[in-house]
């Protein structure tokens, strides 16, 4: 299947097809196993399309999906899921739940076999995404028990339900926001287990919370503006190297903003919780002296990029990001440190810090902070910011700001850190950073 497909509902994609299309997302970023997991739709007729037992996740097809009429009469060439009575019972707790997506990831398998909860407010996007989880007791998969327990957390409000030693079962008003509360989940999951070799991972306040969702938008017009070729151009290349950071896991589907430079207060950045895994170039959103021309909206970041543009000259491209190695660092107070191999100290130089909430109410002083010698930024509690001369090089500097800090945390478990000394570090600069 096409990588860049989107994994969530269009009005007019048939279920099977919405169903067929997220299981390959789900199984080729390893969130499931062949034979684990289930998603299903409820349609407006109450039909329920849901995958079938025993068929291989890593080929599964349109024609492999099952739908289950309300008098309980199956239609397809395979059994519906085992699991289908917890969907069912899903269904009748919480009317407005649309679709359903179970399945075994690791990180959320290792809270669900240690009785956790992953901690969505060490992230905004986590906290708003994912809203209230909850844990289900034990019982059998498959059983009515099962179905029982999971749907009193749904009836009581969670949409990211637990299961004791067995893994995960989110639902959304449709396939599509349910993919995103789960792979955000995992996501979230995955930053705390890292985050906790390095310390206590921070949780955002009640008060931190809301100054991020409310932070003042930018405006917008739906003023067509005349496209040149190189913005067509850079449009093209910026939208392969989104789509390429949700491939590569350096963003989720719904979070991480890239932009690119057109002139001096004029730039292109993704809109608002788009789907950045088939991003197009026509989606991107086109700032121009502080007003987004757009039929949508764009990023919340786009205030703090334009910040950015308009002092630094040399900046040509910036990245809010959230690779989940380097993301542990920003949510607890251990330092990321570069000087660990000679590629992490040339692209990373020395790497800054900035508390939560400067990006929404201080952008400018973010941009102050920022120079050839400090291109990168960890957020706290919000992932981080990676600057550069063109696409390319933010690119790959978000890729080595991420295998660095995740080579860091490989190498606590063997030890202390052993950083490259002063001298080698002054020997680099003499040889590589002159200018």
């Amino acid at each position: 299947m096409d990588p860049t497909t989107q994994p969530f509902e269009d009005p007019l994609v048939p279920p099977r097809d919405e169903i067929a299309t997220t299981i390959d997302a789900i199984y080729r970023h390893r969130m499931t196993t062949t034979s684990g997991g289930n998603l299903s739709i409820l349609t407006p007729e109450g039909d329920i399309w849901i995958t079938p037992s025993r068929v291989d996740k890593g080929q599964m097809t349109r024609e492999d999906i099952v739908c289950v009429r309300p008098d309980g009469a199956v239609e397809g060439r395979h059994r519906p899921s085992s699991e289908l009575p917890f969907h069912q019972a899903i269904y009748r707790a919480a009317p407005e739940v649309r679709g359903i997506v179970h399945a075994h990831p690791v990180a959320l398998v290792a809270f669900s076999i240690a009785r956790q909860l992953p901690r969505v407010r060490m992230f905004r996007q986590s906290h708003e995404v994912c809203q209230d989880v909850a844990m289900a007791p034990y019982a059998l998969p498959g059983s009515e028990r099962l179905g029982e327990r999971i749907a009193e957390s749904f009836a009581a409000g969670a949409r990211c339900v637990i299961l004791e030693n067995h893994g995960v079962v989110v639902g959304g008003e449709s396939l599509r926001h349910a993919f995103q509360r789960f792979e955000t989940l995992e996501f979230t999951a995955l930053t705390e287990l890292a985050a906790r070799g390095l310390g206590e991972p921070r949780q955002l306040s009640d008060h931190q919370l809301a100054t991020a969702q409310n932070a003042e938008r930018m405006p917008t017009s739906l003023k067509l503006l005349e496209v040149s070729t190189r913005e067509k151009e850079l449009r093209r290349e910026l939208a392969h190297f989104v789509r390429r950071g949700y491939q590569q896991r350096l963003i989720i589907s719904t979070e991480g903003t890239f932009s690119a430079r057109l002139a001096s207060d004029d730039f292109l950045i993704t809109p608002y919780r788009a789907h950045r895994s088939g991003l197009t170039a026509e989606q991107l959103v086109r700032v121009r002296q502080g007003v987004a021309h757009t039929t949508g909206r764009p990023s919340r970041a786009a205030a703090l990029h334009r910040a950015i543009y308009r002092r630094h000259p040399w900046v040509g491209s910036i990245a809010n990001a959230y690779p989940v190695h380097a993301s542990a660092f920003s949510v607890v107070n251990a330092p990321l440190r570069s000087r660990t191999i000679p590629e992490s100290y040339l692209f990373l130089r020395d790497v800054l810090r900035a508390p939560f909430g400067r990006a929404f109410d201080q952008p400018e002083s973010i941009a102050e902070d920022i120079d050839r010698d400090h291109p990168v930024v960890l957020m706290d509690n919000d992932g981080v910011l990676v600057v550069g001369s063109d696409v390319l090089e933010t690119f790959d500097r978000l890729e080595v700001l991420e295998t660095t800090a995740e080579a860091i945390l490989q190498a606590s478990a063997l030890g202390p850190i052993q950083p490259m000394p002063d001298e080698a570090i002054e020997e680099l600069r003499q040889a590589f950073l002159k200018d």
